[in-house]
C-alpha cells in the first residue's frame, strides 16, 4: 500500500512537470525563449503560440540575445548554459562524439574532426603541434595534457645544456629520418617542424643550426620529392604570398623570438536550430 501511495506521488510529480512545460506561456506574440532545464530545447513564439524544439545533437541553444529575438543553436562548448544542464542523450557516428562538434582523433594527437550532421571532417594541426579538447586548438604537443612529446617528437631528445655550440635562444636539428621535418629545442623540449613544400631541411655550419634550402643544396635529400614539377609548386606558393621573391628558400624559425603556437582551423560555428522538434 505504501508503494502504491509513493507511485502516485512521483507519477503525480511528474504530471505535473509534463504539464508545467506544456503550459508554457509566450511572454510576447514572437520570439525565442530558453527551455528552464534543457540547454538543447527552447520555446519558439509565433502570434503567441509556443512550440516546443530541439538543437541539432551536439547543438544547445543560445540564449544570449536579451529581446529574445534570436533563434541560435551553436556548438555546446560555445553556449553559456548555466542552470540549464541537461541534454539530449548523444547520437554518435564514425569520428563523432555526437552529430554536431568538434573532436579529438581517438588515435592520433595531431588530428581534430569538425562533425555537421553526422558527417565529419579531418583537420590536422601544423607539425609540432596538437589537439587540445579543452580549449579546442593547435597547442605545442607538450603542453596537451593527453600527449606525450615523444609521440609527435618520435623521441628525439633535445642536446643536454651546453652540448652545442650555438649560442642563440633555441638550436635546430634535422630529422632523422624525413629530409623535410626538423626539431626545434626550447629549454630542453623538442618541438617538431616542417619546411614549406619544396625544400628540405639542411643542417647548418655550426651545431644546432639549419635552414630549409632546395633538395638539389642537400646531400641525400636530393630526390626526395621524386618527379613531383618543384618550380610549378615554388611558383604557385609565390603567388599565394607563401615565400619572398628574393629568398631562395624559406628560412623556417630563423628568429631569435620564441616560436608560438597557430590556432587550429576550425569550421564555421552553426547558426540555426535542427528540424529535429519534441
Amino acid at each position: 500500500m505504501n508503494r502504491f501511495c509513493v507511485l502516485v506521488v512521483v507519477l503525480g510529480a511528474l504530471s505535473s512537470s509534463a504539464l508545467a512545460q506544456e503550459n508554457f506561456k509566450c511572454p510576447d506574440d514572437f520570439g525565442f525563449y530558453p527551455h528552464h532545464v534543457s540547454c538543447d530545447k527552447y520555446w519558439k513564439c509565433d502570434n503567441n503560440v509556443a512550440e516546443l524544439k530541439t538543437c541539432g545533437n551536439g547543438l544547445a541553444f543560445d540564449a544570449g540575445d536579451s529581446k529574445f529575438l534570436t533563434e541560435n543553436c551553436d556548438y555546446i562548448h560555445n553556449v553559456e548554459c548555466g542552470e540549464r544542464t541537461k541534454l539530449e542523450d548523444p547520437i554518435s557516428s564514425t569520428h563523432c562524439e555526437r552529430l554536431y562538434g568538434i573532436f579529438a582523433d581517438e588515435a592520433k594527437c595531431d588530428v581534430f574532426w569538425n562533425c555537421w550532421n553526422g558527417e565529419a571532417s579531418r583537420y590536422q594541426c601544423s607539425p609540432g603541434l596538437a589537439y587540445d579538447r579543452e580549449s579546442r586548438v593547435c597547442m605545442w604537443a607538450d603542453q596537451v595534457t593527453e600527449c606525450r612529446n615523444e609521440e609527435v617528437a618520435g623521441g628525439f631528445a633535445c642536446p643536454a645544456a651546453g652540448e652545442v655550440t650555438n649560442s642563440g635562444s633555441f638550436s635546430r636539428h634535422a630529422h632523422p629520418d624525413d629530409c623535410r621535418k626538423y626539431y626545434i629545442c626550447l629549454e630542453g623540449v623538442a618541438r617538431e617542424y616542417g619546411c614549406p613544400i619544396g625544400t628540405v631541411f639542411k643542417i647548418g655550419d655550426s651545431d644546432g643550426t639549419g635552414n630549409c634550402e632546395d633538395p638539389e643544396d642537400v646531400p641525400g635529400c636530393e630526390d626526395y620529392y621524386g618527379d613531383l614539377d618543384l618550380k610549378s609548386i615554388r611558383k604557385s606558393e609565390l603567388l599565394a604570398g607563401l615565400h619572398s621573391s628574393s629568398s631562395k628558400g624559406a628560412n623556417v624559425g630563423n628568429k631569435a623570438s620564441k616560436p608560438r603556437p597557430v590556432q587550429s582551423r576550425s569550421a564555421p560555428a552553426p547558426s540555426t536550430s535542427s528540424d529535429a522538434d519534441h
